[in-house]
């Protein structure tokens, strides 16, 4: 069962750091030119989303390293939830997610 646990954790998911989310009708997506800007409507104090899977799992803020944005955590949500969000996007019983769940929560069922 290790064996498995190990393939699991080696998956790479899509991790997207989301500033917000806009509506724009087709008029306005088809005027869009280079050096548009979009506003979103959320301040630029506020925390970003840290999307795993397209699912929403914690939050930060925006930092610099070096040339590059990176996102300092300030929420993260515990293992558990974790674990639940990226089971809905993998297959649990071909991937195993079950024994990997019980395996990093320490549960004995």
């Amino acid at each position: 069962m290790d064996t498995e646990i190990q393939r699991i954790l080696a998956l790479e998911v899509p991790v997207i750091v989301q500033i917000g989310e806009r509506s724009l009708s087709v008029g306005e997506v088809m005027s869009l030119t280079p050096g548009s800007i979009i506003e979103m409507p959320k301040s630029c104090d506020d925390e970003l989303d840290l999307c795993i899977n397209n699912k929403v799992l914690g939050a930060g803020v925006a930092v610099k390293v070096g040339e590059n944005f990176g996102i300092r955590l300030t929420y993260l949500g515990n293992l558990e939830e974790r674990v639940e969000g990226l089971g809905e996007s993998l297959d649990s019983s071909e991937a195993g997610l079950t024994d990997l769940a019980q395996g990093l929560l320490g549960d004995d069922d």
